[in-house]
């Protein structure tokens, strides 16, 4: 980190040490970095804990248009994730994959004719190239109608995709790093106000395992904090003088909206996903994951808590239950739940009282009262993440205009992303001719968590005796290796459930044996970095 640890004094006379620093290491505080990178910026990103640690590894794990925001109108935010649906897919298809709904057709809530309009307008308001359109289903003879109680007789598919969401924050981070970015997890900002130039920000971080506080200053700041982007704001009373500044109009306010999801053993044979329409208007999702598992989600509970410290209620895992048995024949309760997520949506708050009604695009509120810019976001999804960031960018360009900041992402594949011009399938089938020693299960899981990016993890390897310690179920050294010095891992549960969802399938014997192990694996990598 250049010229980072100083003292407030000696701000005042310096030079800034970045252009731009982004405060939340989330979905969009990782594309904005790496746009911002990628346009010659000096860029810091810090993030108190993990990367994709709150809100960015507790979705759906959904890149989809939002079938049911058609609803409430939101016809632009439709159109915008469909297009980057397509887009995505081509950047990042090791982590991003096609993926078929089923939706039943319930008489007793919305109209047939309804939804069939619905889905014609998804299948054209984006425009459609590598999904398949809607189409409607006979469950009488459609296979896809067996899980489901024999009221059900119609319906319809549709395809979105699935995205591994907290690899995609990472893959977003290890591609800023890699173009000149600084990426700082575990470091928090405590506090950020106009130096005394009044042409940068000055801020002070705090290394959240040392305990070490140090300043740096940059030219812009990019509030991108999710359920905390209010509390940055008002640790600095940064709050109250954009309310004095009538141009400005004062930063929105954010509407906590807890979702929580739950894990069962499968409930059904496929890969195809269902969407159960509910009483109370929402929807919720049945998605084959992790092979073995069904994931079911998600619910929408006003929160008020630390968002630090979030976790699903009785009630919740009650309401995802009942929203299975009423459309399964296999009836589930919580005592089958494997293992639950959840996450707070720090969505911006229109005045909707009803939260499944509250706008799900997002916010950009800049403010260049205090002499130097920030822009705080609010709201936001993952599937417009990439389009968020440019027009982020976008903005923050125009107070660099003597830099030709062009936009380039909507091209650039993300690391591990460059198939070679293949399609997954092909791509995986190429490895298999260059890896024939390395078992079947242990290739396809490297292949689909990094895609290309698999040489750098297995380099000149050929036998799975070759990666190290063998620690059990199938995790050796080398990969633990690779997490740490490419993809920020700090901690066991770092990789175990945002780097991987591992921590699903290991024994209690291989936890232990990775435990005992990590302490010393971790400090080898700082030392040899």
């Amino acid at each position: 980190m250049r010229n980072a640890k100083k003292s407030v004094e000696g701000i005042k006379e310096q030079t800034m040490d970045y252009d731009l620093c982004i405060i939340g290491g989330g979905i969009n505080g990782a594309g904005i970095a790496r746009d911002a990178a990628g346009r010659g910026l000096s860029v810091l990103l810090v993030e108190a804990q993990d990367l994709a640690a709150a809100t960015s590894s507790a979705s759906t794990k959904l890149i989809h248009g939002g079938l049911r925001y058609l609803e409430h109108y939101e016809f632009k935010l439709v159109r915008e994730s469909l297009k980057e649906r397509e887009r995505l897919l081509k950047l990042a298809p090791h982590i991003i994959r096609p993926l078929q709904f089923v939706l039943p057709h319930d008489q007793n809530l919305r109209p047939y004719w309804m939804i069939k309009a619905g889905l014609f307008l998804y299948d054209h308001l984006g425009g459609r190239q590598a999904l398949s359109r809607s189409k409607p289903l006979d469950f009488v003879t459609n296979p896809l109608g067996d899980p489901l109680k024999d009221d059900y007789t119609r319906g319809f598919s549709y395809a979105d995709c699935w995205v591994e969401d907290a690899r995609l924050v990472v893959l977003n981070a290890m591609d800023a790093r890699e173009r000149g970015a600084t990426i700082l997890t575990r470091t928090a900002c405590l506090h950020l106000s106009p130096a005394a130039n009044k042409k940068v920000w000055s801020l002070t971080l705090q290394d959240m395992k040392s305990g070490d506080q140090f300043q740096v200053t940059a030219g812009m700041v990019v509030n991108a904090a999710g359920p905390w982007v209010r509390s940055v704001l008002e640790a600095s009373n940064l709050d109250k003088i954009m309310e004095e500044d009538h141009q400005a109009g004062g930063a929105p306010e954010v509407r906590m909206v807890k979702g929580s999801h739950i894990v069962t053993k499968r409930l059904y044979d496929g890969e195809h996903s269902y969407i159960l329409q509910q009483p109370d208007g929402r929807i919720v999702f049945t998605i084959p994951y992790e092979r073995n598992y069904t994931l079911i989600g998600t619910t929408d509970v006003p929160f008020g808590g630390d968002p630090t410290h979030v976790r699903i209620s009785p009630q919740e895992i009650t309401y995802l239950c009942e929203a299975v048995n009423r459309s399964f024949k296999k009836q589930i309760s919580g005592g089958e739940v494997v293992w639950s997520y959840s996450g707070v949506r720090a969505l911006f708050d229109d005045g909707e009282e009803n939260n499944s009604k509250v706008t799900r695009d997002y916010k950009l509120y800049l403010d260049d009262s205090m002499g130097p810019p920030i822009l705080s976001v609010f709201g936001g999804k993952i599937t417009t993440y990439r389009t968020l960031a440019e027009h982020v960018v976008d903005r923050l360009s125009t107070y660099r205009p003597e830099q030709k900041l062009l936009p380039w992402t909507d091209q650039v594949p993300l690391p591990g992303g460059d198939l070679g011009g293949f399609g997954f399938d092909e791509f995986y089938e190429g490895l298999e001719k260059c890896y024939p020693n390395m078992p079947r299960e242990l290739l396809w899981r490297y292949a689909r968590a990094y895609g290309e990016r698999i040489s750098v993890l297995l380099g000149t390897t050929k036998l799975p005796e070759e990666l190290g310690e063998h620690y059990g179920d199938g995790i050796y050294q080398a990969e633990i290796e690779y997490l740490i010095a490419h993809e920020f891992a700090g901690s066991l549960e770092d990789i175990l459930w945002r780097r991987s969802k591992l921590g699903l399938h290991i024994s209690e014997a291989t936890r232990k044996s990775l435990e005992k192990s990590f302490s010393s694996l971790l400090k080898n990598q700082k030392e040899a970095a």
